[in-house]
């Protein structure tokens, strides 16, 4: 991880989408071509049937930067399918309103 710094937001949606932009720029980290560490993340996300975003913000390193990947998708992976005490389902479905986004001002 040390210098590398991840983002990845996960939408469990039945939308299967993966967008991965890791700016990796070796051929290989040791035995693993560095195109085969995107491929699993949209792997992921169409077996899952979740929409996937994993960007790498800064590093230097190419190992530091898919570890810090793998890392920040399993932190949002975990956050997405928590238990919060509650039956809800967490969504925004029937909150946002309108053409452009507005927020709905009823409860």
């Amino acid at each position: 991880l040390d210098e590398a710094l991840s983002r990845a937001v996960v939408d469990i949606s039945s939308r299967p989408h993966a967008v991965v932009e890791l700016g990796l720029k070796r051929e290989a980290l040791g035995t693993l071509a560095c195109e085969m560490v995107p491929h699993v993340f949209e792997s992921f996300a169409q077996t899952a049937r979740m929409t996937i975003h994993v960007d790498c913000l800064r590093g230097f390193n190419d190992h530091h930067r898919a570890e810090s990947a793998f890392k920040a998708f399993a932190l949002a992976l975990r956050q997405a399918v928590q238990r919060d005490g509650s039956d809800a389902v967490p969504s925004t479905k029937g909150v946002l309103e309108g053409a452009g986004g507005e927020a709905s001002s009823t409860p």
